[in-house]
């Protein structure tokens, strides 16, 4: 497991002592060959470190660049969502404006009050709708899921430092929290996860993350760590995106996952049920001497 986070920022007063020990480097960016970049800034390491001696190296640096994809797809993430909780006022403040707020008759007040009620017993009792990551948001942390990884984001006060973090992370078990005050997160993982692959690091020292690699890559978890609420995984809704990164075996798999959950929410047959369906149809054709008025099928 390769953490990313034991890099200690030096006090401000403190004297440098590696003024004198810093290599200049320049070089500059095709964007149309960022992999030469890339050569040209671990040819200078190698020689001018010992970054390339380390027996973690190719760990380290895979790691290192998941955390930045993490990073990055983490914050396009919350763009579209800002965008779409724009759109969204917008379009309600268009739909509400030609409405008076005291047309609106005491009785549809209370009537919509009542189903938000009932959604919110609802809620309660059942399993609940997935946030916008296929995961859920929980008061003091949230985490959000695709087939492959689950990302666990755990707020801490400003300015923690990583030697203060506690993250233990086993094939069935999670722990996340920070040293002197109670754990956020102890529990069962709902199903196991491959810990070679899994990581944590922290974030502008405000918060962790934690991603974990699913040992069985084509299951939705129904929820993070026992104890929680469950989410509705009929209700997940994978990017397109995402699909696109599968072998064809998987993603033809996935695909045919995502059209069954959709038959059963509508009460329809599903692909199986659509196949027997047509073997059967084939068998009766081709046997009109036999009766099937009386038979029963399952």
């Amino acid at each position: 497991m390769a953490i990313l986070s034991d890099y200690e920022e030096p006090e401000a007063n403190a004297p440098s002592s590696s003024a004198t020990s810093t290599k200049p480097f320049k070089a500059s960016l095709d964007p149309a060959n960022p992999l030469g970049f890339l050569e040209t800034v671990f040819g200078f390491l190698a020689r001018e470190s010992d970054l390339f001696k380390s027996d973690s190296l190719i760990n380290d640096v895979n790691a290192v660049v998941r955390m930045v994809k993490e990073k990055v797809q983490t914050q396009e993430r919350m763009q579209k969502e800002k965008d779409r909780g724009t759109n969204g006022n917008i379009d309600i403040e268009m739909k509400e404006a030609p409405i008076p707020a005291s047309a609106a008759p005491p009785k549809e007040v209370k009537a919509e009050d009542d189903t938000a009620a009932d959604s919110k017993e609802e809620n309660k009792n059942g399993p609940r709708a997935p946030n916008r990551g296929n995961g859920l948001d929980m008061d003091n942390y949230c985490w959000t899921q695709t087939l492959q990884e689950v990302n666990v984001t755990v707020p801490v006060p400003p300015g923690t430092k990583s030697r203060f973090i506690i993250c233990e992370i086993k094939k069935n078990h999670l722990k996340v929290g920070v040293k002197g005050q109670p754990p956020v997160i102890d529990a069962e993982l709902y199903k196991p996860v491959k810990v070679d692959d899994c990581f944590w690091s922290l974030e502008d020292q405000k918060s962790i993350s934690v991603l974990l690699t699913k040992f069985d890559n084509m299951e939705w978890w129904k929820y993070l760590v026992k104890g929680e609420p469950e989410i509705d995984t009929q209700k997940v809704e994978p990017e397109n995106s995402k699909l696109s990164d599968l072998d064809p075996e998987t993603r033809s798999t996935v695909e045919k996952m995502m059209y069954d959950q959709r038959q059963k929410t509508m009460g329809l047959p599903t692909s199986d049920e659509m196949q027997k369906q047509e073997i059967l149809k084939k068998f009766m054709s081709e046997h009109p001497e036999m009766d099937f008025s009386k038979a029963k099928f399952s």
